[in-house]
């Protein structure tokens, strides 16, 4: 920070008269705050760093006060910055103001692998800090372990479930499975089925995995008893209103069984309580026929939910949640955001996987595509029924999806699709996985509709230029030549 820049944070300290998600301030009239800890460590843990600013009085309304001694605390602010694990580099900058001397600290948010970082006085656990608008809150136990299964990539959903053995499971589901894994792999086709086991991770060291579990197991919740979906419809805008019989809830379901089932059972729960009523379609003119909320934007919020919520032993006491208000539709998923995500890059970035085999398996099963195509979809089938932009919330140990009623009649022109194709042809892509990915029937129409225009624009490049109507033709974006 430059020392304007700094004398502009003073005055806007002085006309907000507030503290912020990145902004902390420390009065510094006597001698340097003794406990700079938790600031430093919630700051470094996210994303956007923060700035301390020392020589305003929070207590006296904002008073610019100045510090004690310029020279002495930035030597006090780097011995407290050493004792940080990692070591925290602030970059300080020093002004002086009507006679009187203020001292800000810019403190760097740390990559997502060097997180949490911790006050090496209390420990990982009791020293690390997150930031909560402008308070500093230390971590909860799944927090910091969050953190630390990203950066050793844990695969909670290949942890070994000692109660389960094969018997347990339902033959038939994982003879099937079995048997679309070997299609069109003639070396997988060749192996012993217990040889494919291990390889594939229904078991390993020949113990039935978690993903095993929840996909061919008769019953999962035997085991796991909170691995389920609950689904409530609640009459009113929030939790605690009641019906006019003094009802609490209108419907209220514990779903459980395997994937498969619930996604099943938590589909029809949804359809069974939502209205369908009869519109007039703004764009055509025509009467139709429209639920609540799109079907398939739900399911794929649910599959969404199912495949990414955490699956490690501190989430396995926490279901899915769904949530049906008069106004909107919530589903609560546990685990926050896996890796490097952030809220507004959902849909537009390619996320890291937080349970590979389970969404492989779903893949081979035909329950998702596990092509990173769900949010777009979600986001067209919601511009179709003229519904604003669903709402995601990254919130402490939780993901939540929002899903509102209300119509907006002059809906923006929100044009996502090409920069999520561009996204979604890092891959190469055959004109067929492009017509799925787009929620098309006709591949003609894909073709000329959005595939070529990139094509002419530069954009999108052919693997076989010279033969532009190749059945082997595969598109993918210009960005991976230049890489």
């Amino acid at each position: 920070m430059t020392e304007e820049e700094l004398y502009e944070k003073l005055k806007l300290v002085q006309k907000m008269k507030c503290e912020s998600q990145v902004l902390e301030l420390k009065a510094a009239k006597e001698g340097c705050p003794k406990k700079l800890y938790d600031t430093l460590s919630s700051f470094s843990n996210q994303d956007d760093g923060g700035i301390i600013i020392f020589g305003v009085d929070e207590a006296q309304h904002y008073r610019e006060v100045g510090v004690y001694d310029a020279q002495d605390i930035q030597k006090k602010i780097n011995e407290q910055c050493l004792q940080m694990n990692p070591i925290v580099r602030p970059l300080i900058t020093v002004v002086e103001k009507d006679g009187k001397n203020f001292v800000s600290a810019e403190i760097p948010g740390m990559d997502l692998a060097d997180r949490p970082c911790y006050y090496q006085g209390r420990g990982r656990l009791k020293g690390s800090y997150t930031r909560i608008g402008d308070s500093d809150e230390p971590m909860t136990e799944y927090e910091v372990y969050s953190y630390e299964a990203y950066r050793k990539k844990y695969q909670d959903d290949i942890r070994e479930v000692n109660r389960v053995t094969l018997g347990a499971l339902d033959f038939k589901l994982l003879t099937r499975y079995i048997e679309l894994l070997k299609e069109g792999k003639p070396r997988l086709a060749v192996l012993e089925d217990e040889n494919i086991y291990e390889l594939m991770s229904v078991t390993k060291n020949q113990t039935v995995t978690l993903s095993a579990t929840l996909l061919f197991s008769p019953y999962p919740q035997a085991y796991f008893p909170q691995l389920c979906i609950i689904a409530t419809v609640i009459p009113g805008t929030e939790i605690g209103m009641v019906g006019s019989y003094g009802e609490r809830f209108l419907d209220n379901q514990r779903i459980e069984g395997n994937v498969s089932d619930m996604l099943n059972e938590a589909l029809g729960f949804v359809r069974r309580n939502m209205r369908t009523r009869t519109i007039i379609n703004p764009i055509t003119g025509v009467r139709e026929d429209q639920t609540d909320y799109p079907i398939l934007a739900v399911r794929e919020v649910l599959v969404n939910a199912i495949v990414h919520r955490d699956y490690s032993i501190h989430t396995e006491g926490m279901p899915i949640q769904i949530l049906m208000y008069d106004d909107r539709l919530e589903i609560h998923n546990p685990g926050g955001i896996y890796g490097r995500m952030r809220v507004d890059q959902i849909g537009k970035v390619q996320p890291d996987t937080r349970n590979p085999v389970l969404a492989s398996a779903l893949e081979v099963l035909g329950i998702t595509e596990n092509r990173y195509s769900g949010i777009p979809t979600i986001r067209r089938e919601m511009r179709k029924y003229h519904l604003q932009e669903p709402e995601f919330f990254d919130e402490r140990g939780s993901f939540i999806v929002k899903f509102y009623k209300e119509q907006v009649l002059d809906f923006p022109d929100i044009n996502d699709e090409e920069e999520n194709l561009l996204l979604f042809c890092k891959t190469p892509r055959t004109r067929k996985e492009i017509c799925e990915f787009l929620g098309l029937s006709s591949i003609t129409y894909a073709v000329q509709k959005y595939i070529m225009p990139l094509v002419d624009a530069g954009k999108i490049k052919l693997s076989i230029p010279e033969k532009p109507k190749s059945p082997k033709q595969l598109y993918y974006s210009a960005e991976i030549e230049k890489n």
